[in-house]
């Protein structure tokens, strides 16, 4: 018996072993790269325009960036715009900040579960001449609040079937295990030709972007016959796969509208008010969105300072295979968010509406950013950088992408804080002050994370 417990422990010990080589990569790959001096919001350095929409993206070199092994883009898609079809080096978390739109995930294996009805396809054989049964992967509604999570390597596409333009901010998780390229967010278009767009653009800015490194249609470099061979299809269609002629760009136009079989939007809703916990999905079925705009969904709530909602490999599974995590925050005027650091990720905070301003401070005590931020900017919160947010006159919304499944933070002030773990004589002695001053201290804030103004709080008690 001796024996099968001693392997049973070397077994153990290798996992622990392997796990603990795979978690340390990122932190090895950073080490060099998070000792900045200051932080600064970061806005879009460049743009590539196409026919219907256009693409923004930050700085991927930016130090910020690459202390958290991220980059960012955003898309604007106008009505009846398709984002063509395309994958990238490592995975993706997106998030819907206004309009609504259909979408596609192909995951390499999986079947083509939607197919046309019987009665679509004699309709289209009269009005075509001819039978024809279309079949293809899950088609899923978009709406403003949804964050999505495309796995590295899976081909993707986004139609803007509104009536006003669909605005995404992705976020490209380059120091993500799955990308086993360089450090640099690599897009692979599957179709149209967007490189020459994009060298449109570096002439006209007269600099090269540095972001995606460069994207252009991965059929252009193989041979046409090669091609029709492939596709079983004549030299023609297999010119048309390379792309070299279209002058579209990577967003192009859908005249007459997408036609793809999908199911109603209130049966897609009733789905995603269905909650599993993970053990009866598969990877062909497993949910890629949550929506966290419905003030309902907070897990935390203060009618009087604002609400923040969290999404993690607890709620939505297939984070853990993506090892990524995101948030959302509603702060009411002039309300705060209790001084807090993320204790084992990232963040990159993206701001969706209104202003306010946070203070960022470093393991040195400095003050490494004291800005003011405002909607369409980014600030990077390295892992255990101390942060504090207040919102300005119109409030302050954001979103936070984080590098961990599970990301955790932990409050400085307040009712679950370090500060309320602490004995009142060690609050004393650490700050030299009376304890009766370090109770106050300590229990003055009755609040979880999101405290009430103190000029609202006057207010309402005069009154």
């Amino acid at each position: 018996m001796a024996k099968p417990a001693s392997l049973f422990s070397l077994f153990l010990s290798f996992l622990l072993l392997f796990h603990g080589c795979i978690a340390r990569q990122r932190g090895q790959q950073q080490q060099s790269e998070c000792q900045i001096q200051r932080l600064t919001a970061l806005e879009p350095r460049e743009y590539v325009q196409a026919e219907a929409g256009v693409t923004e993206l930050w700085d991927s070199r930016n130090e910020q960036l690459q202390c958290a092994g991220v980059s960012v883009i955003r898309h604007t898609i106008q009505p009846r715009g398709l984002l063509l079809p395309s994958y990238t080096n490592s995975p993706l978390l997106v998030y819907i900040v206004e309009g609504r739109g259909i979408h596609g995930v192909i995951l390499p294996g999986c079947p083509e579960t939607f197919q046309s009805s019987q009665q679509s396809q004699q309709e289209r054989a009269e009005r075509e001449g001819q039978s024809f049964q279309d079949r293809h992967q899950r088609i899923r509604h978009l709406r403003q609040g949804d964050f999505v999570a495309y796995p590295a390597g899976a081909a993707h596409w986004v139609y803007n079937d509104g009536e006003r333009d669909l605005i995404a901010v992705v976020l490209l998780d380059t120091g993500n295990n799955a990308n086993q390229l360089d450090r640099d967010p690599i897009r692979f278009f599957i179709a149209g030709n967007p490189d020459r767009e994009q060298k449109q653009q570096q002439q006209q800015h007269g600099r090269p972007s540095g972001q995606e490194g460069g994207f252009g249609n991965i059929f252009r470099g193989i041979d046409v016959q090669t091609l029709a061979e492939a596709f079983r299809v004549d030299t023609e269609t297999a010119q048309k796969l390379r792309g070299e002629d279209d002058q579209r760009g990577h967003i192009v136009r859908a005249e007459r509208g997408l036609s793809v079989v999908q199911p109603p939007l209130s049966r897609e809703e009733q789905e995603r008010g269905e909650r599993g916990n993970g053990l009866d999905e598969t990877i062909c079925s497993t949910r890629l969105q949550e929506n966290l705009e419905n003030p309902s969904r907070a897990d935390i709530y203060n009618p009087r300072a604002g609400r923040l909602s969290t999404l993690n490999s607890l709620t939505m599974p297939v984070l853990k295979f993506l090892q990524l995590s995101a948030g959302r925050g509603v702060l009411y005027k002039n309300a705060i968010m209790a001084p807090h650091s993320n204790l084992n990720a990232h963040s990159v905070m993206y701001v969706t509406r209104g202003d306010g301003r946070a203070q960022i401070v470093d393991h040195r005590g400095q003050t490494v950013f004291n800005e003011e931020l405002r909607e369409g900017q980014i600030v990077v919160v390295p892992q255990n950088f101390v942060i504090v947010k207040e919102a300005g006159n119109q409030g302050l919304e954001w979103v936070a992408f984080k590098t961990n499944d599970n990301a955790m933070i932990n409050t400085l002030s307040g009712r679950t804080s370090v500060m309320r773990g602490l004995p009142v004589d060690v609050v004393a002695n650490a700050y030299q002050i009376p304890r009766e001053e370090a109770r106050r201290v300590k229990y003055n804030r009755r609040e979880t994370i999101l405290f009430e103004s103190r000029q609202r709080s006057e207010k309402i008690a005069s009154a």
